[in-house]
């Protein structure tokens, strides 16, 4: 079900129903960006329910992308729990909630298919990616005609003690397009006495991955990774992402100190759309997740949000490639920025 969250002007973006009114142009000021507006407000519409080196995987392909400058995405929020299939049946309503808004591409946030209750859990039933639990996201993608990011899946490892959490795109005929494998391990003392330690189960990724889609090209990142914006960095100026997919399962501490302005400044520094999916709520007695779902243009601007963040459900926003043209255009930091050797070779 639609429901209405509150009304804004519109800038680029109509979330979750049909343009209302005709765009019309703006002259912008001397140190705008120029970009739609609309003449009149409209609402946000939401669907909801209650030093190393890395290799990198640039996965080109015959994806087509639409012939308009429009396409819609969305991003998904839930509350994981440790039992597989209640958590497979969430993401088919999601599924289909998105396919009726006319996404292309849903994205779910780490942990979508599974978060332990107790230690250990999470290692006895990761399984490899033609196991059955990928297998059943691989035909929901085929069977509904989307694309599925499935970021923070349980890879099995090369042993019983560990595995990879590893970002799953899966395409609409449900092949699975690429994978990323989490690079930074969130091995951190959370204020309030919470102390996390993925690196003594987890397997670091070791590959920066960019992908082409129908919803533009993509750079696939999952949760922690959002704190360190050289991978973001090289997205964007040696593999040209246009969209940045961050899932995330961030701490209910941690979420509300950062969340929204990390995912912001990646937004603002690469001058790419950022699409958030986040955990929400209580997950068991002992794990709680912070939610708030974005989407967020090139502009840093958000344009998709829940209006509960610790509800389940989808928002919707259209990717504007006019948009990212644009911003990129009128202000090219790609232009201005520095290589690498000119900081080596700075001196203090």
């Amino acid at each position: 079900m639609f429901s209405t969250q509150a009304q804004y002007p519109i800038t680029g973006v109509i979330l979750g129903s049909p343009l209302q009114s005709k765009p019309e142009l703006k002259k912008p000021a001397n140190d705008e960006i120029e970009m739609f507006s609309f003449s009149s407000p409209l609402s946000l519409h939401h669907i909801t329910t209650s030093s190393r080196r890395f290799r990198v995987i640039a996965c080109k392909s015959t994806v087509e992308m639409t012939s308009s400058s429009l396409v819609r995405v969305a991003a998904a929020q839930m509350t994981s729990i440790n039992d597989v299939s209640t958590n497979f049946n969430t993401c088919s309503r999601l599924v289909k909630e998105a396919v009726a808004a006319g996404a292309k591409l849903i994205c779910f946030p780490e942990n979508f298919s599974f978060v332990g209750a107790k230690d250990g859990e999470s290692l006895s039933i990761a399984e490899p990616l033609d196991g059955p639990i990928m297998n059943k996201y691989c035909s929901l993608a085929r069977e509904s005609n989307i694309w599925l990011s499935l970021g923070g899946f349980q890879e099995k490892g090369a042993d019983d003690a560990h595995l990879c959490n590893t970002h799953v795109l899966v395409d609409d005929s449900g092949n699975i397009r690429s994978t990323y494998r989490k690079i930074h391990m969130f091995d951190v003392d959370v204020p309030g006495g919470m102390v996390y330690k993925e690196s003594s189960f987890t397997i670091e990724g070791k590959d920066i991955v960019a992908v082409d889609s129908p919803v533009g090209r993509l750079g696939i990142t999952v949760c922690y990774d959002l704190r360190f914006p050289e991978l973001y960095q090289q997205l964007r100026f040696q593999h040209q992402a246009q969209v940045l997919l961050v899932p995330a399962a961030f701490t209910k501490i941690t979420g509300e100190a950062h969340w929204e302005i990390l995912l912001r400044a990646r937004a603002i520094e690469t001058q790419c759309y950022v699409v958030a999916s986040a955990q929400a709520g209580k997950h068991n007695d002992k794990r709680e997740s912070y939610g708030d779902t974005l989407i967020i243009d090139p502009w840093g601007k958000v344009i998709g949000r829940l209006p509960d963040r610790g509800s389940t459900g989808i928002t919707v926003a259209d990717i504007d490639f006019s948009l990212i043209n644009s911003v990129r255009s009128r202000m090219p930091i790609s232009e201005h920025r520095k290589p690498l050797d000119f900081w080596k070779s700075v001196s203090s």
